[in-house]
């Protein structure tokens, strides 16, 4: 059975058999006893993203009473849908991830601010849906995900790269001088800008 536990750069998490996630993460526990969602889709404010491996430790996913195991394409994705580098399994990337925001945001936060202003960025609480934002297409950086033609679509160099659960599709042109749907956080597009080191889909450097 295809549990429901991959993730979009939309914040929807889904069942499909063709997406093979390259990290994982969690939100809390999403899931009841029979491995399903419930409507409540976070149960804490530390979103996390972590190595698919780690010191060869295995879980069952969904297990009852244990955090719900979510996976990401990449990290465009996670951060797409709010979520950051794990202190844990990847404490270099999670110190990039804070050098990277002291560099664009000019203050260094702990783990608990950092979460408590991720969220209030990731969540409309009323809808509990992903909150998106309005930004000029030119002036986002590479990393970030936004909506075009009602598809999420990887804002990388002079392109967009469509995205869907099987991967990214074929470049397209990105367009100058107008405004995007933006999926990404806010205060994530600082961290990008400042050079944090996404770990991006290899397929990309394939195509």
């Amino acid at each position: 059975m295809t549990l429901q536990n991959r993730v979009l750069p939309t914040g929807d998490i889904v069942a499909d058999p063709a997406y093979r996630g390259t990290l994982t993460g969690n939100r809390g526990i999403l899931h009841d006893a029979d491995k399903k969602l419930g409507a409540r889709r976070w149960t804490h404010h530390a979103w996390i993203c972590c190595e698919l491996e780690f010191k060869g430790r295995r879980r069952e996913p969904m297990s009852p009473r244990s955090w719900t195991e979510l996976f990401f394409h990449d990290e465009a994705v996670a951060m797409a849908a709010g979520h950051r580098p794990c202190a844990y399994c990847r404490r270099s990337d999670y110190t990039a991830f804070l050098d990277a925001w002291e560099r664009g945001h000019g203050h260094r936060p702990s783990a608990r601010q950092l979460d408590t202003q991720l969220h209030a960025h990731r969540v409309d609480r009323g809808r509990r849906t992903q909150r998106r934002h309005v930004a000029p297409l030119d002036d986002l950086p590479d990393g970030a995900f936004i909506l075009h033609d009602a598809t999420p679509c990887l804002v990388l160099g002079e392109t967009l790269r469509p995205f869907a659960p099987s991967g990214y599709g074929a470049p397209r042109r990105r367009a100058r001088g107008g405004m995007a749907q933006v999926c990404t956080p806010a205060p994530l597009l600082p961290v990008l800008r400042a050079g944090f080191p996404l770990r991006l889909h290899p397929e990309l450097a394939c195509r």
